[in-house]
C-alpha cells in the first residue's frame, strides 16, 4: 500500500522538478499505482453484488446532472453556461465528488 503512495509522490515530484519519465516507465508506474491503490476505496453491497463507492457516486452524479439539465434550461441559465460538452461532465463530476464526500468520507 505504501509503495503505491510513494510511487505517486515520486511521479509528482518528477513532474514538478522537471525530470522526464519515458512513456513506457510512466505507463508502467501508472498501472502499478492503479493496482496498488485499488483496494483503498470503500465497497457498497447492493443486492448481493459488491460495487466500488466511486462507481455508485459516478452514477448518482450522472443521474443528478441529467435531472438538473431541464431545470437549468427552464430557468434560462443554459445559454450562459458556456460549452455544454465541458460543463455537464464537470457538473456530473462535481456532484459525484460531493456525494462521495457526504457519504463515504472517513475523516
Amino acid at each position: 500500500m505504501l509503495l503505491g503512495h510513494a510511487l505517486i509522490r515520486a511521479m509528482v515530484l518528477a513532474v514538478t522538478v522537471g525530470w522526464e519519465f519515458k512513456r513506457s516507465s510512466l505507463a508502467a508506474a501508472s498501472a502499478f499505482a492503479a493496482i496498488a491503490l485499488s483496494g483503498c476505496d470503500p465497497i457498497v453491497n447492493i443486492a448481493g453484488a459488491n460495487f466500488p463507492a466511486w462507481m455508485l457516486c459516478a452514477i448518482v452524479g450522472s443521474i443528478a446532472t441529467g435531472a438538473l439539465r431541464p431545470l437549468l434550461a427552464a430557468v434560462g441559465l443554459e445559454p450562459y453556461l458556456g460549452p455544454r460538452v465541458v460543463i455537464y461532465p464537470c457538473l456530473a463530476f462535481l456532484i459525484g465528488c460531493a456525494v462521495y464526500l457526504a457519504f463515504f468520507n472517513r475523516l
